[in-house]
Parts: structure tokens; sequence; C-alpha cells
């Protein structure tokens, strides 16, 4: 069997991955493209999508260090391999719950550096003076220009959105500690800083407004992730064990992973962008987990459910959007659209009017399942394996034909839900049901609810059949079952067949609400004929 790769799990330092023999996907071109186009630069990308490891090469490049780039394209590209002094920063090494922890963090930084090269603090906390001195006395000892390479630059604002008053004050000290970058661009040889967003011109940026954002350029698209082309030219063995492990083909397993871990775009000729956390995840352990969600809910995306009344069904099917609504500075954002997007919650589906008009949605199955099921709680029962236990049972009941026992399920699953009288009105059981309907998808094969005429409340999709759900909060069964007919829900699956070649069988449920026991009061189970 040939040899597989071995993956750099959890490892964001570019020296130990090139020493230690661990597989490293090449960007070094797009690196070196970088390096000489310019000198100040901003990138933004979602968590777990290499940020850290392309600051760790450009440190490594910067250093001149050339034996980590053999037999890498900088090897060919690179003729004088000249050494800077690069001063690294990452803001990702505290959590900010007040102005003490930055102040600590930018007093190491400054110290450290101190340290190294004997410069004598004359300026206290002033960061602004200590980072000039520091700067400027780099550049006289060693005769070359230094190298600024900051990292996750807006942990502390991350940290802060639910506290403005700390947030103004984290920004002031911020502000004062970048405020040498512009002022001393004379003498820096590349200045480069990522986050997960942008804060206004009006805060951090005001002191760096001669950065230049790649974020959205075409050329740097992909600078960090695993593009779809990089996946099939180069880790065809990875594929073939995750199949084999699978029960699946090559080709189903290389579908898989495009519907799991793919759909990223970040400018108007992207390529498909991979999740490379969740993808070399997948390829080591022979799995197709949900691993960018496994390492905890993201605290941005609790605090903008908490914040916003969320529309999960939009966000599935996609929207049109322009630039302005999805790529503004987070704090000037009057929706949850901005973070969502620069958070890696949606994407780019496609272009519309020459690139002046995009179409946003959740970018893969993992994000979908990861975003549908922290959203459920807000809806459902706050804790959270009583949400799993229920749609486990309710996904196997369907399985196996069994429509009593699934609504049985349910009815006791929405009289458990806490009383909330501001919110339990129709359109909150609809975005109930439609949760439950995506959320059984990992068990059921899948759940869609267009049609023609229409939408049903829930429509779910087994090997063997197909499921209309209509609910009525202020109706009869009856009534129920008569819209599933008059709008035509069930026509698109005539003529659907199973894996053993027979007609899937199709089935209409019309339920009513008990308003008083805010329930399931009662349902009717019509199999169609067709």
């Amino acid at each position: 069997m040939t040899d597989l790769k071995r993956f750099p799990i959890g490892l964001q330092d570019f020296a130990q991955i090139r020493r230690n023999g661990y597989y490293y996907v090449d960007k070094t071109a797009l690196v070196y493209e970088l390096v000489q186009s310019g000198r100040f630069f901003f990138l933004s990308r979602p968590r777990r999508f290499g940020k850290s490891l392309l600051i760790s090469t450009l440190k490594c490049y910067f250093e001149g260090r050339k034996e980590l780039f053999e037999g890498l394209a900088m090897e060919e590209l690179e003729k004088e391999w000249k050494k800077h002094p690069v001063l690294h920063v990452s803001f990702a090494i505290n959590k900010y719950t007040d102005i003490n922890s930055l102040r600590t963090v930018l007093d190491n930084i400054l110290y450290g550096w101190e340290n190294e090269y004997g410069i004598s603090n004359r300026s206290g906390n002033e960061w602004g003076p200590r980072f000039s001195t520091v700067i400027e006395t780099i550049y006289e000892k060693t005769g070359e220009e230094p190298v600024v390479l900051i990292d996750e630059y807006d942990a502390p604002l991350l940290d802060s959105m639910d506290n403005p008053e700390l947030q103004k004050q984290l920004k002031m000290e911020m502000r004062k500690f970048f405020s040498p970058l512009k002022d001393l661009g004379g003498i820096l040889r590349f200045v480069f800083l990522t986050g997960i967003t942008k804060f206004s011109q009006l805060s951090i940026f005001s002191e760096l407004n001669n950065l230049k954002v790649i974020t959205m350029n075409d050329t740097y698209a992909a600078i960090c992730g695993i593009t779809k082309e990089e996946l099939l030219s180069q880790m065809v063995p990875e594929i073939q064990a995750l199949a084999d492990k699978q029960g699946l083909s090559y080709e189903g397993a290389v579908e898989a992973l495009r519907r799991k871990y793919d759909g990223y775009h970040f400018s108007e000729e992207s390529p498909d962008v991979y999740n490379p956390f969740s993808l070399i995840n997948s390829l080591t352990d022979k799995k197709l987990d949900n691993y960018w969600f496994s390492t905890g809910t993201p605290t941005v995306l609790t605090r903008l459910i908490r914040k916003y009344d969320m529309n999960p069904d939009e966000l599935d099917r996609g929207f049109p959007a322009t630039t302005d609504m999805f790529d503004p500075p987070a704090e000037t954002a009057t929706d949850p659209i901005p973070m969502l997007y620069q958070s890696g919650y949606i994407t780019i589906k496609a272009f519309r009017a020459k690139g002046s008009r995009y179409e946003l949605g959740f970018p893969n199955e993992e994000v979908r399942q990861g975003f549908l099921h922290c959203l459920l709680p807000y809806y459902a029962a706050e804790t959270v394996s009583q949400n799993d236990t229920f749609l486990m049972k309710f996904s196997d009941a369907l399985e196996d034909g069994n429509l009593d026992q699934a609504m049985t399920l349910m009815r006791a699953f929405l009289s458990s839900i806490p009383y909330n009288a501001e919110r339990q009105d129709e359109n909150h059981y609809k975005t109930l049901f439609y949760l439950i309907a995506r959320l059984c998808t990992p068990y059921v094969v899948r759940t869609e609810e267009a049609s023609a005429a229409g939408r049903s409340d829930m429509l779910v999709e087994t090997e063997q059949a197909v499921y209309v759900f209509e609910f009525k909060l202020n109706g009869t069964v009856e009534e129920a079952l008569a819209q599933i007919d008059s709008k035509g829900y069930l026509i698109p699956y005539e003529g659907s067949i199973s894996p053993d070649g027979k007609a899937k069988k199709l089935y209409k449920i019309g339920a009513n609400f008990d308003a008083n026991k805010r329930t399931l009061g009662g349902w009717k189970v019509v199999e169609a004929v067709v």
C-alpha cells in the first residue's frame, strides 16, 4: 500500500512542518509574488484556515532560512535570500477580558524585543514610542529593514464584542501600538496583518490606512486553504484510503469531500477552496466528521445568534448581496451578514452583474449542519443532548417508516420546549420544523422544502420514502392535507426510485397545534397514490 502523507494536524509552524517531514501544500509561489509586489498588506480569512501557517512561512522566508524551502517553488524563485530582522506578534495568545490583559500582552511583546536587541525602555507603557524605538534601533544595529508580521490582530476586539466600553479602550491601546507602522514605513521591508474581520477606518485601521487589503484579491484567493486542484492532484492515495474505509468508490469519496468541506470562494475568480483544517483531519482519520465545529461552538456565532433574528432558510438557499452588504467594518454592521461572511459561516456562491452583485450562502454541509445545530437551542430545548436525542430517534422512526412514532416523538419534543410567548408564533415553529428537517440529514438522506407551487413546512426524503409535512398553527389537519394536494408538494417526487430499484413511497402528513398545550394536537398520515 502506498505510504500516506503525514498531515500537520494542529501545527502552524512552517519550520517544524518542514523539519519533521509533515506534508506542506506549497503556497510559496504566492508568498514570493506577494512579497515582491508591495510592502503593506492585510488578509482576512476564517479561523483555522491557515493564517498562522502563512505568517510562519513569511517569517522563515524573511529570516533567510533557505534550507526549509528545498523542493518548494520558492527555491527556484528566490535568488538572493536576504536576511531581515522579523518582529512577529500573535494576539491569539490571550483572552482579553479587561484592559490590563491587553496591556500585559503588549508589554511582554515589547520587552522581548527590547531584551533581544539590548534596548532600554524609556517610554514606560507608551506603546507607540516604545515600538518606534524598537524598530529604529533594530534598523540602525542590523542595517537591514525590519519585517513586522501580526497574526490575529483582531482577537482583542472579537473578545470584547459584547462590551462596547471595553472594546473602545482596547482599540485606543492598539491604535497606540500600531501607530509607528505607518510613520516608519520608509525603513520597514514588509508589514503583514491577518485577522478574521476588519474594524473601521475610524479605529485601528486609521493608523494603518496604507495597508493593501488582499482579502478579495483574485491573485491571492488560494493563499490559505486547499484548492480542488491541490486535493485531486496531490492527495489521491489519501482519498482512496478514505474511500476504502468508508465503503465508497474513489469518485464517491471525492464527492463526499466536496459536499462536506468545499465551497469557499474569496473573490470573483477564486478557485474552489476547501476548509484545510477539516480536510486534513478527514483524510488523516479516514472519516467524514464535522471537524471545524467539533473544536467548540465559536463565540462569535453564539453572540450573533443572541443578537439577531436569524433566518436559516435564507442562508441555506442563498441570497443576493453587494460587497457593501457583506464586507463592511465589523462595528458598523447593522445585521449579522458581515460577521457571518468574514467568519466563514457563509461565503460567495455565485456572481451576478459582472461581479457587482454576489450570491451568499452556506459553503458546505459541515458548516450548514454546525450552524443549524448551534441555532436549534434558541428555538427548541436549551439542553443540547435533549435536542440531539430527539433528532436521532425522530430520524430512526422515519427511516423505519414508522410515522406515528415519529409524530409522537415530535409532540413530546415540542411540549418540552420552555414557553416563551414573545417568540412562539407561527414563524418560530416554521423555523423549528426547518431546523429539524435539516438536522436529520446526517441520518436521513436528504431534506428539501421547495416545489414549483411553493414550499412545504418540512420535507424529508429517505432511501425508501418521501415525507411531506404541513403544520397548521391555526387550522385543522384536513386543511393541512388539502394544502399539500393543492400546492402539489409531492409532484416533484413522483417516480423517485429507491436504491433497490422500486418506486419510493410518498406520504403526506397533516398536523395542527394545540394552542393551550403548545404542542401538536392531532395529525393524519396519508400514503399518496401515484
